[in-house]
This record gives structure tokens, sequence and C-alpha cells, in this order.
């Protein structure tokens, strides 16, 4: 009996029946998504009901099909030869069930085997994005700052950072506040994450304006994305703790809420096209000047259009009574609430989008 508890522990690594279905429910909804995510499933005129379901079953078979390699499908087509007696000349035979059982051996075990190299390469890929993200903001004088990133996959499409640009541009020194969401997910987006980051901390060394600086990200950006497929939205500022001043261009990001402390609330609206989409292309620049008791929420859309299991988004609204409620707690706090209330909200759902926050508060 301790031997057979045993198993089950190890089998289940501890987890309670109602944490293996929930985990199980995630699991088969991100499958149907990924095998239906090509599949029309309007009923075509004139086509009923039955004749739709068996269409929509032969394409998901397809789609599960074509995600093998062709000797898995090969592989797979004789297991399911062996496995239906009806199937074989010479009647019912056991033997066949047998074998059709190992031939699905085989193929579930080269599918592991890919998982897991996959799953070794995913994590190396992680840990590098890690190095290029901060873990810790830095102590920015008038700020108070708090940061985190929720990628969907192992690895996101998702970058920020904070941290002072050379002393080439302003003799009292700034900080760049950026923030960006590449277009797809998963190791395309990471990569091209990666050319951002790197990008951007080389030309933040150069003596230039903001809109110089975007502008030369723009066009480096467009030699790397694939003629506009993998485009950038970023929101890049740049602030001044001497003057509390902060000049920013939005390329295409969705527009950071600015909470004034009377209650007002202003929007650093897009003044650009994302990066990426046409070489030498215009930007303008705002600013604002910080006072006392003052918020900014700087966010990727990952974050509003977070879904739940009914298809509802977490939407702005509830991000904005969040902050409305937390007007006196610290950044950190504010963050971890909202964190939490997107984990609520969501449940088990899978998520398509990377969730990225940058919190700022004027003090």
């Amino acid at each position: 009996m301790k031997s057979l508890k045993r198993f089950w522990r190890r089998i289940t690594d501890g987890m309670a029946l109602s944490q293996l279905w929930s985990q199980f429910h995630a699991d088969a909804l991100f499958s149907y998504r990924l095998y239906s995510q090509e599949i029309d499933s309007r009923r075509m005129p004139g086509v009923g009901r039955i004749r739709h379901v068996s269409r929509m079953a032969k394409l998901f078979l397809w789609s599960i099909l074509d995600k093998l390699s062709p000797a898995r499908r090969v592989l797979l087509l004789i297991a399911f030869i062996l496995f239906f007696p009806y199937m074989h000349l010479d009647g019912f035979s056991s033997s066949g069930i047998f074998w059709g059982c190992i031939l699905l051996l085989v193929v579930l075990v080269l599918e592991v085997a890919d998982r897991v190299v996959m799953k070794r390469d995913l994590q190396i890929a992680k840990e590098i994005q890690a190095w290029l993200l901060p873990t810790e903001p830095p102590q920015v004088m008038g700020l108070e700052i708090a940061f985190a990133t929720r990628p969907a996959n192992t690895v996101a499409g998702d970058y920020y950072d904070v941290f002072p640009r050379p002393a080439t541009y302003s003799p009292e020194g700034t900080y760049l506040i950026v923030i960006a969401d590449v277009a797809g997910k998963s190791i395309p987006a990471a990569m091209l994450m990666a050319t951002y980051q790197a990008s951007l901390k080389t030309l933040a060394g150069i003596s230039s304006s903001l809109i110089d600086l975007v502008g030369r990200m723009n066009n480096y950006a467009c030699g790397n994305s694939q003629n506009g497929r993998r485009f950038t939205t970023t929101f890049i500022s740049e602030y001044n703790p001497a003057t509390r001043g902060l000049a920013y261009v939005n390329a295409g990001h969705n527009s950071p809420i600015l909470h004034r402390q009377s209650g007002t609330i202003e929007r650093l609206s897009a003044s650009g096209i994302p990066l990426g989409i046409l070489e030498n292309a215009p930007y303008e620049s705002g600013g604002v000047t910080l006072q006392s008791g003052d918020w900014l929420v700087i966010f990727t859309d990952g974050v509003t259009e977070a879904v739940n299991g009914y298809n509802e988004e977490y939407g702005e609204g509830r991000l904005m009574s969040l902050l409305h409620s937390n007007l006196t707690t610290a950044p950190q706090l504010l963050l971890n609430t909202i964190l939490n209330d997107i984990n609520h909200f969501v449940g088990n759902t899978p998520q398509h989008d990377d969730i990225t926050l940058i919190l700022l508060k004027a003090v």
C-alpha cells in the first residue's frame, strides 16, 4: 500500500485531484486553441448540422496530423488500422491491438522526446531573457518605481526597463523609462525583443534628442521586421529628476494613464506608428511635469486584454478602479494587487499575450 502511495505521489507530484483537473482543463483548452486556430468553424450555407460537425471533426484531425512529421503520421495510421477489428481481413486480432498499442507508445515517446528537448531549450532562452530584463528598479530622485512581466509562454515578447542615460545629452543626467511589445509571441518575439534591447542600449549612449533616438531605433527595426510583419509598439520616455519633466514618444503603444494628485486623468497618447513598419517614419514627442502624488501607469495590451473562461476581457475600467482605490499605497503593493486581481479574474484560462506593467509614483 505504501509503495502504491509513493507511486501515486511520484506520478502526480503530490497534487490534489482538483489541482490535477484544473491543470488538465488548462492543457486541454490550450491544445484545442492550438489545433483549431487555423480552422474556419463557420457553417457553410446549405450545410446541415451533422455534415458540419463531420467536416469540423475531419479538419480538426488533419490539424493534429499536420503537427506530426510524415514518418509519425504513417506510424499513427498503422496503429489505427491495427486497432480496429473490422479493418482486419481475418477478423478480430488481439495481437493487432497489442502492436497498435506499441506503435502508439512509440509515437508518444518520440513526441515526448521532442518536448523535453524543446523545454530544455526554452528554459535556456528564459534564463537568457531574464538577464536582459532588470530585476530591481533603480533609485530615481522624485520617483517610486515598480515593474513586472508575466509571459504567456515560457519566453516573452514584452520588454521593459528603467536605466540612467549616459550624460551625453543632459548634463544633469536623465533616466529612460521604456516599455515595448513585439508583435507575435514565444521564441520569434523573444528574439526580436533581444534585438530591441540591444539597439536601445547602444543608441541611448549617442547624444541625441528622444525623437532622434526613436527614429534611429525605427530604422534599425525596419531591417529586422520581415517587411513590417514583426513590428514593435513602444513607449519611450526620458525623465529629468532636476526638473521633474517627462518627455515621451509613443510609437503605437497603449496610452499610459497619468493620474494626477488632483484626481484628473491624462493619457499619453500615440504620436507615431509602431517601430519596424515604415523607414524614416515621423515621430513627435510630448511632455508632462510630474507633481507629488501623481501616478503613471504604463502597460502592454496583455493586461487589459487578459481574458477569463467566459472570454471577457479584464479591461481598463478594472485597472482604473484598482488605481483609484490604492492611491496611498506604495507602487510595489499596488503592482502586487493588480497582478493578483488579474490572476483571480482569468483563473485557469490560458492567455494569448504577455502581461507587463510599470508603475511610477511621484513623491
